[in-house]
């Protein structure tokens, strides 16, 4: 048995019977004008009692609050005290007794201060030399704990419990008077029900269900007299008399209840004898999870929805942990697993290299899904506190041409908007400090000319350059790229008005930090046809009551999603979504997401890789869902390995197939063949230089002749770019380009035809008389042309044949 390090006795005693004493003399005296018959009776006291503060009416500690996921099940709580409220009725009727019996049995009697019990406890607390009965009626004992719980600062928990001097005397003053009021607003059973809600018993306990599930592993409704027993003598000693740590004192403790729940005749000698002398027994239970690392599911979404409570909503922390709130979010565990298991299918938990999968459904904004591969909040390589999902990490490649190309479509340039560049393409108007902006293509597999369709799905960087050139300006894009929903606006991004100021040619290729939920955010936009919506992980927000939480305004904190009724021209994202899902989908030569396909379903996308294959990405989406995934390596700037049609499309396809399958198919709608075809004329065919140049200006494009090398004579005009039958801006500069004879070959002269002997005449007529010619006549031998008449040049195609597929593109 443990004995506990204690004052002496005669110390303790002198203690209790001054506090005990003094207070109750002052309380006579202060009330001396109410006293009447046996007991305290206040009437019409307003002078001289005080309102009940807030603390003891609305924002008395309702308990955990509980995050929910999107179909119900506990994701975690929030909470400094581990409390879950009940109600009167949800605790067991031997459980009100035995507390009422051994801490104010005349509880139901007295109108909030108790004189008779006082001194009664005084009385037996002496002779037993230690604390048996307590001297404070519940109701005291309950503003006393509320005022504890309820401080804002070290100094007013202090002042709630000052013990000695004037101090001491004026704290028990305002408990009484505060106890009278609280007896005035409350009936008996509400004020012992709140009780039995807020006081301590121990182990991390608050509150009789918290104390019932921590001791017994059961609900405050269930518990049975030797249990009820024991928690009630845990009120004033619950480390002393802890059942778990402290087995043999908890049983003298409990022993004690039981003797006054005999006293007072709420039990009989036959219950009492049963249980008096025996072991106490427990059935330890676990505490509930708190806080994010102890989420079942999506620990990093938990964090966002912490962070979104306090800087979105604008909850506080006393409110989020001990409010008793119910938190019903977005999380779908459907997607949420289906996601941890696709990042770890291609990267380990720990690994160097991380993955970050974050979902989001178009139309509403909801975030359904956080996952990588690390465990949120915890020390060591698997673990990690900053929320990857959100903060801005790495670049991510070529996701961002689909910024460009929304603007150049919304300014009227046609999908079919072609250009010519070479293997390399050096800017006209973007700079590199003091040199112009230039790039190249990761591969070259490339075809030279391109429309705009065929460069985003194969990820063309030359083309996109010569995009922006055709711009004039970045502006467009980064605008539309906020529209659409992203930020610039982190420690470690440049702002937008920087990016535009500078006119910094490389932001089309995502250089820069991007947050993941922005890119899936922005996605988003597209899958919902033009239409944004903010993220957001939170439905609503209940308070204790099941009420929906309102603000100082009386409105719910939760309101409706911000939603943009138009952020882009819907024919600009209909139209985007067909020429994405070439990415995606098979059968398009040269596309960087193949691996991203799941059968069955429609789906669009676009791959991205930073220099030195850094971080590569890859963003999908169907009508119905919008997700992205960016693998970097948290070692730093070191390759990952491959593109983003590599470790991010199947990350992707991973997460998303479990969930498509079995679905379904939605379409996505047709593409707007305005936007398709914007401002564009098809360019006309030529075939001389003056013809080009006079086709060219009648239709609307200005002209520029090129030399360019052909096996063509030289000054032979070989063709326009963009080529015949493609589409052009008006007053785009249309290229003819002119052969300069590099590789031209002058062609053999054709041989001269060998005579054919005259034959002698015979009598009788000339041989084959009749056949009206020559041997072989109707011609020379191969007769119709020369040798291989009527084939083509070497090199070239067969009328008909198909033209060979360029070699696959890298994966973006």
């Amino acid at each position: 048995m443990s004995t506990p390090v204690a004052p002496q006795r005669s110390v303790v005693l002198a203690k209790l019977a001054g506090a005990i004493v003094l207070a109750g003399a002052l309380l006579a005296g202060m009330l001396l004008p109410f006293i009447g018959g046996t007991g305290l009776v206040a009437r019409n006291s307003a002078s001289l009692l005080d309102a009940l503060p807030v603390e003891l009416t609305d924002a008395t500690p309702a308990g955990n609050s509980r995050v929910l996921a999107a179909d119900g099940s506990l994701i975690t709580m929030f909470y400094d005290h581990n409390r879950t409220v009940v109600t009167h009725d949800q605790i067991s009727d031997v459980m009100k007794q035995a507390l009422v019996d051994v801490e104010d049995s005349r509880f139901y009697e007295h109108n909030g201060l108790d004189v008779q019990g006082t001194l009664r406890a005084l009385v037996k607390n002496l002779a037993a030399g230690e604390v048996e009965e307590g001297g404070s009626t519940l109701t005291q004992q309950l503003v006393k704990q509320t005022l504890i719980e309820t401080a804002d600062s070290a100094e007013e928990i202090a002042a709630a419990q000052e013990q000695d001097g004037t101090a001491g005397v004026s704290r028990k003053l305002r408990e009484a008077r505060l106890a009278l009021a609280l007896e005035e607003t409350y009936s008996k059973d509400e004020i012992l029900t709140r009780y039995l809600n807020i006081v301590y018993f121990g182990n991390g306990a608050y509150g009789v269900q918290a104390a019932a599930q921590t001791y017994f592993s059961k609900n405050a409704v269930d518990l049975t007299l030797p249990e009820a027993a024991m928690l009630a003598g845990l009120v004033q000693s619950p480390t002393n008399d802890d059942p778990i740590n402290n087995p043999e004192n908890a049983q003298v403790r409990r022993d004690q209840v039981l003797g006054r729940m005999l006293d007072q005749e709420s039990i009989t000698q036959e219950e009492y004898d049963a249980i008096v002398g025996t072991p106490v027994a427990v059935v330890p239970g676990q505490a509930p999870p708190n806080n994010c690392i102890d989420a079942a599911i999506g620990g990093f979404f938990c964090d966002y929805v912490l962070a979104y409570l306090t800087d979105t909503l604008g909850l506080t922390n006393q409110q989020i942990r001990s409010g008793g709130l119910t938190i019903q979010t977005t999380l779908r565990p459907d997607m949420q697993a289906a996601g941890d298991q696709a990042v770890l299918n291609t990267l380990p938990l720990g690994d160097p290299l991380i993955g970050v999968y974050t979902a989001i459904e178009p139309g509403t904004g909801h975030v359904l899904a956080m996952a990588n591969n690390r465990r949120f909040g915890c020390d060591g390589p698997e673990c990690e506190s900053v929320n990857l999902n959100v903060v801005p990490s790495r670049g991510t490649g070529s996701t961002f041409k689909v910024f460009t190309a929304a603007a150049a479509l919304e300014r009227g340039f046609s999908q079919y908007y072609t250009i010519t560049t070479g293997s390399r393409y050096v800017s006209r108007v973007y700079r590199d400090g003091s040199a112009p902006y230039d790039i190249g293509n990761a591969g070259s597999g490339y075809p030279g000319t391109l429309d705009m369709e065929r460069a985003l799905y194969m990820s063309s960087n030359t083309y996109f350059l010569a995009l922006e050139d055709a711009l004039g300006s970045i502006e467009g894009p980064v605008r539309m790229a906020e529209r659409m929903g992203m930020h610039f606006d982190a420690p470690n991004q440049y702002p937008a008005d920087q990016i535009i100021e500078e006119n910094r040619g490389s932001f089309t290729f995502g250089t820069d930090a991007v947050s993941p939920l922005d890119l899936a955010s922005a996605y988003s936009t597209l899958a919902a046809n033009g239409t944004r919506c903010d993220p957001t992980p939170i439905v609503q927000v209940l308070d204790r009551n099941g009420e929906p939480l309102t603000d100082e305004d009386g409105e719910p904190v939760v309101g409706e999603n911000a939603c943009a009724a138009q952020a882009i021209p819907p024919g600009v994202a209909t139209t985007l979504n067909q020429m994405l899902r070439k990415d995606v989908e098979p059968g398009h030569s040269g596309q960087t997401a193949s691996r991203a396909f799941v059968p069955g379903h429609e789906i669009a996308g676009k791959t991205g890789t930073t220099n030195d294959n850094v971080s590569v990405s890859f963003v999908g989406y169907t009508p119905q869902y919008a997700a992205s995934v960016i693998v970097f390596n948290s070692a730093g700037n070191t390759s990952v390995g491959g593109f983003g049609g590599g470790k991010g499309a199947t990350i992707w396809h991973d997460a998303m197939a479990p969930i498509l399958t079995g679905q379904p198919m939605v379409p996505f709608p047709p593409a707007d063949p305005v936007v398709q075809n914007g401002n564009t004329r098809p360019v006309p065919s030529c075939s001389t230089v003056s013809g080009c140049q006079q086709a060219l200006g009648a239709a609307g494009f200005r002209f520029e002749t090129v030399a360019v090398d052909s096996d063509r004579p030289e000054g032979t005009v070989v063709g326009t770019s963009p080529a015949a039958g493609g589409r052009a801006v008006v007053d785009q500069v249309v290229l003819i380009q002119v052969s300069n004879g590099s590789q031209y070959v002058e062609p053999a002269p054709e041989p001269t035809p060998t005579p054919t002997p005259t034959p002698t005449p015979t009598p009788g007529g000339q041989p084959g008389g009749g056949g009206g010619g020559q041997p072989g006549g109707g011609g020379q031998p191969g007769g119709g042309g020369q040798p291989g008449g009527g084939g083509q040049q070497p090199g070239t195609l067969a009328p008909g044949e198909p033209a060979p597929a360029p070699a696959p593109a890298p994966g973006g």
